[in-house]
C-alpha cells in the first residue's frame, strides 16, 4: 500500500502508520521528531511538506548542515513531489541567483549559513515561509546558524519541524535545542514501538575474528616499550597516575589540563617537557594502532610521515625524538624483513569473493577507518574476478593525493547505485 496524496508521486512511498502519525502531530504543533537512522525521518518530512503546500500558499524551507545532505534531500524531494518546484541554495550559488531561486520556488533546500547570511543582508524574507525543517536539529545550540534563523522565524508564527536521531545526552541540551528552535513538542519513536516493529527487518551480523601474526605482534611490542617509556617519565613528574591505563583519551585529558594551567599563568618547567612527552606517546600509540588494526603498509606510511616531519624545519620535537630513538631504528630493520599484510585483507577478499560468486547482482560496501587502508583494500579487491570496485573518500586532500569534491562523491554513489561498480570501499568521512 502506497501513500496517496495529490502532491506526492503515485506508487512511490510505502504507507507506514507511524510516519503518518508523526506527520499529523507535526502539522498541529512545532515538533522535534526523534527516530533512529533508517526509519524514514525524511519521509515524515515529505508528508508534512505535501500537506502544508496543499493547504497553504507560501514556501517550505528545508535546512541541512552539509552540502551533501542538502543535495540528498533535494534529490529526494524532486523525485517525490509533483506540482511544486524545489531549489538548492548553498554557498556555491551566487547571492544574485539565490534571490531569484528564493522568489521562484516553492521548496528551498539549503545550508543554514547561506540562509542566515541572506537574512542578515535582507536578500530574502521568511514572511512567506509556512514551514521550516531543521535536519540534525541537535545542532541548534550556541552560535550555530539554526539559532538566528529560528529566532527570526518566530515573528512569522509558522510551523517548525526538527529531525534528529540523537537529540542530546542530557535533558538540559534537549531543552536548549527546543527553546532555540521554537519547538513545543517532542515525538520519539524506536524500533521497539508497536507501530514501528512490523517495518523493522532483522540485521544479520557476523563477527569475524582475526589473529595478529607473531611478526606483527613483535612490532607492536617494540612500540609498546617506547610508549611506556614516555608515559613513565610523565608519571614520574607527578602529572599522570600509573593506576589508570595510559590510553590516548587519558593522555589528551592530561594534555588539556596542563595547557589550561599554562593559560592561567601557572609556570612550571616540567609542563613543557610533559607536553612534548605526551605528543610522543600519542604518536607512538597511533603507530601501534596502525600495525595492530591496519597492517604493515599503513605502518610504513605513517613512519615515513614521521621521518618527513622530523627532517623539516617546521617539524615537531616529538617526531624528531621518536625518529632518533633506538626503537625506531629497530622497527625499520624489522619492517625491511617483513613482506605481509594484515590478515584482515585476505579475509575481506574471501568474504567479498564469496558474496559476488554466490549472488553476482550483489552490491558490497566496505568501510575503512583510514584512507591508506581504503586505497589498499580497493587495490586488493580489484584483483578478484567479477569484482568491479571504486572508492568513496572525503574532500580533504593529503600530500600527493586530492580528496573527492562533493559532486564527485555524488557521482560515485550514483554509478554504484546504477551497477557500474558492484563494490564500494569508503572511509567514514566519505
Amino acid at each position: 500500500m502506497f501513500v496517496e496524496h495529490p502532491l506526492i508521486r503515485p506508487n512511490s512511498i510505502e504507507a507506514r502508520d507511524y510516519q503518518r502519525t508523526l506527520a499529523d502531530i507535526c502539522l498541529t504543533s512545532s515538533t522535534l521528531v526523534v527516530v533512529p537512522t533508517g526509519m524514514g525521518k525524511t519521509v515524515v518530512a515529505l508528508l508534512v511538506i505535501a500537506d502544508v503546500l496543499a493547504k497553504n500558499k507560501g514556501k517550505v524551507l528545508f535546512l541541512a548542515p552539509t552540502k551533501p545532505l542538502v543535495e540528498q534531500h533535494a534529490c529526494f524531494l524532486r523525485d517525490q513531489i509533483v506540482g511544486r518546484s524545489v531549489a538548492v541554495m548553498t554557498g556555491a550559488v551566487s547571492p544574485e541567483e539565490r534571490e531569484v531561486e528564493w522568489i521562484q520556488n516553492d521548496i528551498i533546500v539549503s545550508t543554514p549559513q547561506v540562509i542566515a547570511n541572506d537574512l542578515r543582508n535582507e536578500r530574502i524574507s521568511l514572511r512567506d515561509v509556512r514551514l521550516i525543517i531543521f535536519d540534525e536539529a541537535h545542532r541548534g545550540v550556541g552560535n550555530y546558524s539554526y539559532v538566528p534563523i529560528a529566532e527570526e522565524y518566530r515573528s512569522v508564527n509558522g510551523l517548525t519541524m526538527g529531525m534528529t536521531a540523537s537529540p542530546g545526552s542530557s535533558m538540559a541540551k534537549i531543552k536548549e535545542v527546543c527553546g532555540n528552535l521554537g519547538i513545543e513538542n517532542i515525538e520519539v519513536r524506536s524500533e521497539s514501538d508497536p507501530d514501528v516493529q512490523r517495518y523493522v527487518h532483522d540485521i544479520h551480523m557476523d563477527w569475524v575474528e582475526v589473529e595478529i601474526p607473531p611478526e606483527m605482534r613483535k612490532l607492536s611490542d617494540v612500540l609498546r616499550k617506547l610508549h611506556d617509556r614516555y608515559v613513565r617519565s610523565i608519571v614520574e613528574m607527578g602529572l599522570m597516575t600509573s593506576a589508570r591505563p595510559a590510553s590516548r583519551r587519558y593522555l589528551l585529558e592530561v594534555q588539556a589540563a596542563i595547557q589550561a594551567k599554562l593559560r592561567s599563568g601557572e609556570r612550571n618547567g616540567s609542563y613543557y617537557r610533559a607536553l612534548s612527552l605526551i605528543a610522543m606517546a600519542i604518536k607512538v600509540d597511533h603507530a601501534m594502532e596502525m600495525v595492530e588494526t591496519q597492517g604493515l603498509t599503513a605502518l610504513r606510511n605513517y613512519l615515513e610521515k614521521l621521518k618527513e616531519d622530523a627532517s623539516s624545519e617546521e617539524g615537531s620535537k616529538a617526531s624528531r625524538a621518536i625518529v632518533s630513538s633506538e626503537e625506531f631504528e629497530k622497527l625499520e630493520q624489522m619492517l625491511d624483513s617483513l613482506h605481509m599484510e594484515h590478515p584482515k585483507i585476505s579475509r575481506v577478499m574471501g568474504i567479498v569473493s564469496h558474496q559476488i560468486n554466490e549472488r553476482p547482482d550483489s552490491r558490497v560496501l566496505v568501510f575503512t577507518q583510514y584512507r591508506d587502508t581504503c586505497d589498499m583494500v580497493a587495490n586488493y579487491l580489484a584483483r578478484i574476478d567479477g569484482v568491479s570496485v571504486t572508492k568513496l573518500i572525503g574532500q580533504s586532500g593529503r600530500c600527493g593525493e586530492k580528496g573527492l569534491r562533493q559532486k564527485e562523491q555524488i557521482g560515485v554513489l550514483q554509478r554504484f547505485r546504477e551497477g557500474e561498480f558492484n563494490t564500494l570501499v569508503a572511509t567514514s568521512v566519505g
